[in-house]
C-alpha cells in the first residue's frame, strides 16, 4: 500500500438510532499526512487503500494514541481525548481527492475548507448533497428529523427545552471551526465549508456559503454564494449578491480580485479583476451588454460583460438617463495602485 494520503482525520460525530451518520467533528484534520503516520494508522486499522471512513471503538482510539506518540504528539493527544468519548468515533482516510462516497468524507472536506487547508473550488465535492442528511440543529446537537418529536418530548419530561435553531444540510461553521483573526457578527450566517481568511469581517447581514469565502482582509456585508472567492481588501456592500454560475463543464469559480468594491444591492456573475468597482444596485451577468467608454466618455464599442472578466481597474455603472450599463477605466484605482508601488 502507498504510504501517501491526500487527507486523514480522526473524528467524533452523531448517528441516528439506525446508526446512520448525521455529522462529524474533526478537531485536527490533516492534508498530506506524514508517511510514517499513515503507515502506523493503516497497520492498526487494517487499511489497505482507497477513500474510507472507518468506525473505531474507544479502545482502538487508545491503541492509535499509543502508536502515534513518537510520530505525532498532537494527533496522539487528540486520540487520547477521543478514547474517553461517549459518542461514535471515525477515522477518515482519503487516498485521493475524488468524488465523495460517505457522510464522514463530506464533513472532512468541509472541515478542510473552514480550517483554511484548501481554498474554494480546490476540492472535489461531487456528490456532496445526497451525503449530507437534512437534520435539525438543536441545543443538543444534530437530531434526525424523524426523531425530533420524541427528543422534544423527552426533554419536556425532564423539565428541559430542546431548542431547534435550524433545519438544514449544513451546520454553522463556528460550531466546528472558529477561524483565527476573523470577526463574524452573526455566526448562523456562515456555513461549515466557508473559507474565512484572516482579517475578514462578516457583518450582521453578511452571508458566506460553503465552498466560498474570502482571502482576507476584507469586509463582507452582503452575500458570498457558493463558488465565489473574494480577494484581499475587497468590500461587498450590504445586500449585494455575488453569484456563482454553472456551465456544461460544472461549477465555475466567480473570483473577486483584491481591492474591489461591490456596492449595496449589486451583484456579479463574472470574475472581477483587482480594484474593480460595481456601483450600488447594478447586477452584471456574463451576457450583460456593456458600453465601453474612453476617457472622454465616448463609446468605444458594445460588448458582453464576460469579455471584461478578470480585467483590473474597471468601474461598472448604469447611465442614469439611458439605463445602459457602462464601463470605464477606474482612474482612482490606477492612481492609488501607482502610488502604492512608488511608496514600496
Amino acid at each position: 500500500m502507498s504510504q501517501s494520503l491526500f487527507s486523514l482525520a480522526f473524528g467524533v460525530g452523531t448517528q441516528n438510532r439506525q446508526g446512520t451518520w448525521l455529522e462529524v467533528f474533526y478537531a485536527l484534520p490533516l492534508v498530506n499526512p506524514a508517511a510514517e503516520l499513515v503507515s502506523a494508522v493503516a497497520e492498526k486499522l487494517g487499511y489497505a487503500g482507497g477513500n474510507q471512513a472507518i468506525a473505531i471503538t474507544t479502545n482502538q482510539a487508545g491503541e492509535l494514541a499509543n502508536a502515534l506518540k513518537a510520530i505525532d504528539a498532537t494527533q496522539a493527544a487528540l486520540l487520547t481525548r477521543l478514547a474517553e468519548s461517549q459518542r461514535p468515533l471515525v477515522v477518515t482516510l482519503l487516498a485521493e481527492d475524488a468524488a465523495l462516497t460517505s457522510t464522514p468524507e463530506a464533513y472532512l472536506k468541509l472541515h478542510l475548507l473552514s480550517h483554511r487547508l484548501a481554498k474554494p473550488h480546490g476540492l472535489n465535492l461531487t456528490g456532496i448533497f445526497p451525503l449530507l442528511p437534512n437534520v435539525a440543529w438543536t441545543s443538543q446537537g444534530a437530531v434526525d428529523l424523524a426523531e425530533v418529536a420524541e427528543r422534544q418530548l423527552e426533554a419536556r419530561l425532564k423539565g428541559e427545552l430542546l431548542e431547534v435553531f435550524s433545519v438544514d444540510k449544513f451546520p454553522k461553521m463556528t460550531d466546528y471551526v472558529v477561524p483565527a483573526g476573523a470577526r463574524i457578527a452573526d455566526s448562523a450566517r456562515v456555513r461549515l465549508g466557508a473559507y474565512i481568511g484572516e482579517g475578514t469581517t462578516v457583518m450582521h447581514e453578511g452571508f458566506v456559503n460553503f465552498n466560498a469565502g474570502t482571502a482576507g482582509p476584507g469586509m463582507i456585508e452582503g452575500r458570498v454564494s457558493a463558488g465565489v472567492f473574494v480577494g484581499k481588501g475587497s468590500d461587498l456592500g450590504g445586500g449585494c449578491s455575488t453569484m456563482g454560475t454553472l456551465s456544461g463543464g460544472g461549477n465555475i469559480v466567480i473570483s473577486v480580485g483584491e481591492g474591489c468594491l461591490i456596492g449595496a444591492n449589486a451583484g456579479i456573475g463574472i470574475p472581477l479583476g483587482d480594484r474593480n468597482t460595481v456601483e450600488s444596485g447594478l447586477y452584471i451577468t456574463a451576457g450583460t451588454k456593456v458600453a465601453l467608454l474612453d476617457e472622454q466618455n465616448n463609446l468605444v464599442k458594445v460588448l458582453k460583460a464576460r469579455d471584461l472578466a478578470g480585467q483590473p481597474d474597471l468601474l461598472f455603472r448604469r447611465n442614469s438617463q439611458t439605463g445602459a450599463v457602462e464601463c470605464k477605466t477606474n482612474k482612482t484605482a490606477i492612481e492609488l495602485n501607482e502610488a502604492l508601488h512608488a511608496h514600496n
